[in-house]
């Protein structure tokens, strides 16, 4: 598992555990979970989205600690998420820009997504030398916020590293035949019985069918030439005490997907 270090809390008070075995040497992941922020109500305790209704100054409290946890230096690139298809190429200034994927090849500052039931996919190059983050919810992962991650990257796509994060899981999220369409309209020949396979009808609601993020996920990046991907298999909305779900709530916090290059390894080799 390949996660910063902290300086003031213990990083298993803030974040999930997990491996990712095929991380390239020099990059690191962490994904947070509910618990162990300062924020109240449906938003407790550590949300990270300043977007959901939750006390600013909260927000900016968690953020602050989740920074300090991780020893991250620079503030992260934060986005303002639209379920669409921009990648942001991260800066430390503290905007927060419009897009829901972004990419760095500098060490020290991460790139993060939100989510509370959308797909977070972290992207590596091999050589450790490129990192992105991308938030999958149906709308983007159709659209083609995959092809647009990985298509930043200056290495080619099978030279790429896939881990996906923690979604809503099969078994709960039901969608209507326009997000199947979206899909199969959107995908190659090739990829349509594995698309077609990632929906599952619901015998007692016709038209409706449980949609797999992850199947999903794993399609779009096989059909691209990633096929190191690793992870999947969490759903936010059955794990209540680790996870924020918006389908399962309602009103409710964000957690968050980062992906930093380690500056004390600047000259990553490939693996």
């Amino acid at each position: 598992m390949r996660i910063g270090t902290n300086s003031c809390m213990r990083a298993d008070a803030l974040l999930i555990p997990f491996d990712w075995e095929a991380a390239p040497a020099g990059v690191r992941v962490a994904v947070t979970q509910r618990r162990g922020g300062v924020s109240l109500g449906p938003h407790a305790a550590l949300n990270l989205g300043d977007h959901v209704g939750d006390d600013p100054l909260a927000v900016t409290r968690n953020r602050a600690l989740l920074m300090e946890t991780l020893g991250l230096k620079q503030v992260p690139q934060w986005l303002r998420q639209v379920h669409g298809t921009g990648v942001v190429d991260a800066r430390a200034d503290g905007v927060v820009r419009e897009g829901d994927a972004a990419w760095t090849d500098r060490p020290g500052l991460a790139c993060a997504v939100l989510t509370a039931d959308c797909l977070p996919v972290v992207l590596a190059a091999a050589d450790g030398r490129e990192v992105a983050v991308a938030h999958c919810g149906w709308r983007g992962l159709a659209s083609g916020v995959l092809q647009a991650s990985v298509a930043r990257f200056s290495m080619p796509p099978g030279s790429l590293r896939a881990w996906l994060g923690p979604a809503i899981g099969p078994a709960a999220f039901e969608v209507g035949e326009d997000v199947r369409r979206a899909f199969l309209d959107a995908g190659a020949d090739g990829v349509r019985p594995a698309v077609e396979a990632a929906f599952v009808p619901v015998p007692a609601a016709p038209g409706k069918f449980r949609a797999d993020l992850y199947a999903l996920a794993r399609t779009c990046l096989s059909a691209l030439g990633v096929d190191e991907v690793d992870g999947g298999g969490r759903c936010t909305f059955a794990e209540n005490d680790l996870f924020f779900s918006y389908r399962r709530d309602g009103v409710t916090g964000r957690m968050a997907t980062l992906a930093w290059i380690d500056p004390a390894q600047r000259n990553p080799q490939p693996t």
